[in-house]
């Protein structure tokens, strides 16, 4: 046979053993859909939710989180461990840097922003008038270290 001629052999070949394959056979890649989140209350935080998407934040290695933060909700000054990594997926995020709350000094991050969180940096963010659905990926273990635990993780956007 002719070179062309087994590329052409070969490729059809492939082609339809991609027919016949049954579809378990097939490569499929893990997928999450929105309806698929499976959102949990943060125990004692009111206006916060979190779904873990891949991973585990407690383990180490790769993991995947959405927070969602309901309209007013922000949290308090606090750091994490390791670098992070966040798109914001719905609303405008609100983030601010510093070991005291100032909600008044938030930057505002719309939908689509990508911002680095690096490790030991002390921030805030959270939702002011819509609600906020933020997608962070690290390497875990992960936590979250308040500055103030007396006040508790949420305030709101009023600076109460």
């Amino acid at each position: 046979m002719e070179r062309s001629n087994r590329r052409t052999y070969s490729a059809a070949l492939l082609a339809l053993m991609g027919l016949i394959l049954p579809a378990s056979a097939q490569i499929k890649f893990p997928t999450v859909t929105p309806e698929e989140v499976q959102w949990r209350d943060v125990p004692n935080v009111k206006g916060l939710q979190t779904a873990i998407v891949a991973g585990d934040p407690t383990k180490p290695g790769v993991y995947v989180q959405r927070v969602k933060f309901s309209p007013g909700t922000m949290t308090r000054p606090h750091f994490h461990p390791e670098d992070r990594y966040a798109v914001v997926l719905k609303g405008t995020w609100w983030v601010g840097t510093g070991s005291e709350f100032e909600p008044g000094k938030t930057v505002a991050t719309k939908t689509g922003t990508f911002m680095k969180h690096p490790a030991g940096e002390h921030h805030y963010d959270g939702a002011k008038d819509e609600e906020v659905i933020v997608q962070i990926i690290g390497v875990g273990p992960s936590a979250t270290t308040l500055l103030h635990p007396e006040l508790g993780l949420t305030g709101n956007s009023l600076g109460n």
